[in-house]
């Protein structure tokens, strides 16, 4: 069954589809390539037609003649590839990579572009003998190897090589990047490749880009349309061989496109005069276009399409912009060169001129030192599009840009009182202004001393300038800023500006200078005193006072001689009486008006109660007294009325008496004495009537008439007692001596405590 309307749509499909890609025909011949497809031109004579490249076992080859589709920028041209061109066409759907090693590279190209081997090459060669003296061609070159990071390290080479016929000197590649010696490959035509083994873009406004699968051309990317050009000489004979080749490896092929019709031998006018390519011609400029060619020839000049001039002259002077043709009647077998330019212009600086620069005077003798580049932003008016300025002392110099000024931050009106200030835009165009010197002779009121009070007493603090600044301007016209220096050779050169938050370098008073500007231009310069006072205060630091006692006063005085004084009391006399303790401060104001404060502090204090002593005796060397006692001030002990300590406890002390003193330290007082009794007993006796140690008594008992003491003999049996006041035992029991031996005893004493030890009876 056939279905009629189904294959009407998908042979519609099939046409459509077609027509969006480039269609190829791989079976020119290397005459019809060159004749009918590349070479328009009767302006030539071509000849010797060769064409080499690989036919593959189906007899298809690897150059031919293509028709363009959709997006492709040639409508039709010659294909030369190291694949099958018929694989050039579209869409961009799959890789081509068919190449083979015994597909022969290139030795031209090799020695063109200096590789040291190639394969799959496809070149196409031909002589031409011009009647004119410039050729040139389009072409796109398209490659697989537009992916990843391969442009980063690999790239099949071409080249577009010429020389006269016969000549023995190397080949000259008409395939380069315009404007340099670099042949135009994936390696050196790219955009910013990222990633690890990315690199940066090369040359990237030639790149057209990375192509999509829909593309009508079978490769991943390619360069924009580009001309190879060549100057020629009329008449000479040329071979030009077309070559493309994979360069070391056989993978991921590549092609050349030749513009159909573009192989031009005409005249060259040179490059065009464009803005996007910085070249412009600058405004109130003549551009002359020079299209000579040799024998008796007419020239038609149009400017965008309209006759401007005709006749012999080869030349024609542009004073405007637009695209300019000539057509060159060569009268040679109807050969009519032509040459095509666009001429654009670029407006010249827009300038403040003229200029005025004012400078104060330092001395009154009408000359002075200026800074020419203060008024670059003024001149130029803040165009970032344009140059600094260059100052030249005249016109004539400042066209031929000779002499320029050497010193222009310190050129002095001595030498000439106006300058030309010369400033060219991004094109190199320049204007001229004139820049006027005038000096200043106005004398702004001084502005009276700036006093700041210095709390760390070191003479070094900072100041704020601000309110120097409105005082200086008040009274002069509006528009005036106000810089300051450190010295008045500074302001004068507008060097070393100091901030407006300025701290002194010379302690205590420093002179400033104040540079009063308007715009670039000075209107005064006056001095500015810095004071910075410090207050050192006699008598100062904190000071304690004491009340002794309930009722008692103090007076605290400050430090006289100086202009006021305030208490926090609201007091305002140098000294005040009170009776109530806590903090008093007082701030103290001298005649310079800083302000110091002194602290008082009164603290209760008084003499001491003693309430008693703890005693501890009957120990030998570790006998000792604390005192007892009450009050509220800062209190030293005595036992002997002469020294004293802080501690209320006094160590290793003999029996005897002692009279207790406590000392307020703060001045209120002495209290004592306070007496007391260190007692102990003797550890032995020696009753031989020798009148020494005859007798076993405690000193210092009579003091406690009321205390008991007994002697017990070494098995518990009294043996003797006595009371305090009564003779101590003479070492007899009812007038019988006693045995030598330790003897017990205890002392009960009337506070209820009672003391038990031993002692030793010898004879």
């Amino acid at each position: 069954m056939n279905f009629p309307g189904k294959c009407m749509a998908a042979l519609l499909f099939s046409v459509v589809a077609a027509s969006q890609n480039i269609q190829v025909d791989d079976t020119y011949t290397a005459q019809q390539l060159v004749q009918d497809v590349l070479v328009n031109s009767p302006c030539a004579n071509v000849s010797n037609f060769t064409v080499s490249g690989d036919s593959f076992s189906n007899g298809q080859n690897s150059y031919g003649y293509f028709t363009g589709g959709g997006a492709f920028p040639f409508a039709n041209g010659i294909v030369l590839s190291t694949a099958r061109a018929i694989r050039a066409e579209g869409p961009n759907d799959n890789l081509v990579d068919e190449g083979s090693v015994n597909w022969a590279g290139d030795y031209d190209l090799e020695q063109a572009l200096g590789i040291q081997q190639t394969y799959n090459a496809t070149a196409l060669e031909f002589d031409f003998t011009p009647l004119t003296s410039h050729i040139s061609f389009d072409y796109i070159f398209a490659s697989e190897e537009y992916q990843g990071s391969a442009p980063c390290h690999y790239s099949d080479g071409f080249a577009f090589l010429l020389k006269p016929v016969g000549s023995t000197a190397p080949y000259q590649n008409l395939a380069l990047v315009p404007n340099t010696n670099t042949p135009v490959l994936v390696t050196t035509v790219h955009p910013d490749i990222g990633g690890s083994n990315g690199c940066g873009a090369e040359n990237e406004n030639y790149f057209s880009g990375f192509n999509d699968s829909t593309y009508p051309a079978n490769f991943n990317g390619q360069t924009v349309v580009m001309t190879a050009s060549a100057t020629v000489v009329p008449g000479v004979t040329y071979h030009i061989k077309l070559v493309i080749a994979d360069e070391e490896n056989i993978r991921y092929d590549s092609a050349i496109f030749l513009g159909g019709g573009s192989f031009n031998v005409g005249t060259d006018l040179g490059p065009d005069q464009l803005v996007a390519t910085n070249n412009p011609v600058c405004y109130g400029e003549s551009y002359t276009l020079d299209a000579t060619e040799a024998g008796s020839n007419t020239y038609d000049w149009y400017m965008n399409g309209n006759p401007v001039a005709s006749g012999t002259n080869p030349q024609y002077v542009v004073t405007q912009p637009g695209v300019y043709e000539v057509r060159v009647n060569l009268g040679t077998g109807g050969c009519v060169a032509t040459g095509i330019v666009t001429i654009e212009y670029s407006a010249l600086p827009t300038l403040a001129d003229p200029a005025v620069l004012v400078q104060c005077d330092d001395n009154g003798d009408g000359i002075s030192n200026f800074d020419l580049t203060r008024m670059n932003s003024i001149i130029t008016m803040s165009d970032p599009n344009l140059s600094a300025a260059t100052y030249y002392l005249n016109q004539s110099d400042a066209q031929n840009q000779i002499n320029p000024i050497t010193n222009p931050t310190s050129f002095s009106n001595a030498v000439a009182t106006s300058v030309i200030a010369r400033v060219e835009n991004q094109f190199g165009c320049a204007n001229y202004a004139t820049l006027n010197l005038q000096i200043s002779n106005n004398a702004p009121v001084p502005s009276a001393p700036v006093s700041q009070c210095d709390n760390d007493q070191d003479g070094i603090m900072t100041f704020n300038l601000t309110g120097v600044t409105t005082e200086i301007l008040t009274g002069l016209p509006a528009g005036l800023l106000v810089e300051y220096y450190a010295s008045e050779s500074d302001a004068l050169a507008e060097q070393n500006q100091l901030p407006i938050n300025f701290t002194n370098t010379q302690p205590q008073q420093q002179i400033i200078y104040a540079r009063i500007i308007n715009g670039p231009d000075c209107y005064g310069i006056v001095p500015v005193t810095l004071q910075a006072h410090t207050f050192a205060l006699s008598g100062a630091g904190n000071q304690q006072l004491f009340l002794c006692g309930a009722g008692d006063s103090v007076t605290l005085a400050a430090p006289s001689g100086y202009t006021s004084y305030l208490w926090n009391t609201g007091e305002t006399s140098a000294s005040i009486v009170t009776g109530q303790p806590g903090t008093h401060t007082v701030t103290i104001t001298n005649s310079n008006g800083c302000q110091a404060v002194k602290t008082f502090e009164v603290t209760p204090s008084g003499p001491a109660t003693i309430t008693g002593a703890d005693i501890h005796d009957f120990s030998s060397s570790e006998n000792s007294i604390t005192v007892e006692y009450t009050g509220n001030g800062d209190y030293e002990f005595s036992i002997d009325g002469a020294t004293y300590q802080s501690s209320p406890t006094f160590n290793g002390l003999a029996p005897g008496e002692y009279s207790i003193y406590v000392n307020d330290v703060n001045g209120c007082g002495v209290s004592g004495p306070f007496a007391v009794v260190v007692m102990d007993y003797p550890h032995y006796f020696t009753p031989n009537g020798d009148g020494i140690h005859d007798l076993w008594e405690i000193k210092f008992l009579d003091r406690q008439p009321k205390s008991k003491v007994n002697i017990f003999d070494r098995y518990g049996k009294l043996i003797y007692s006595f009371h305090g006041g009564q003779s101590g035992w003479d070492g007899r029991r009812k007038g019988v001596p006693m045995p030598s031996t330790d003897y017990w005893f205890t002392l009960e004493l009337p506070d209820g405590r009672v003391f038990k030890s031993h002692f030793a009876l010898k004879r």
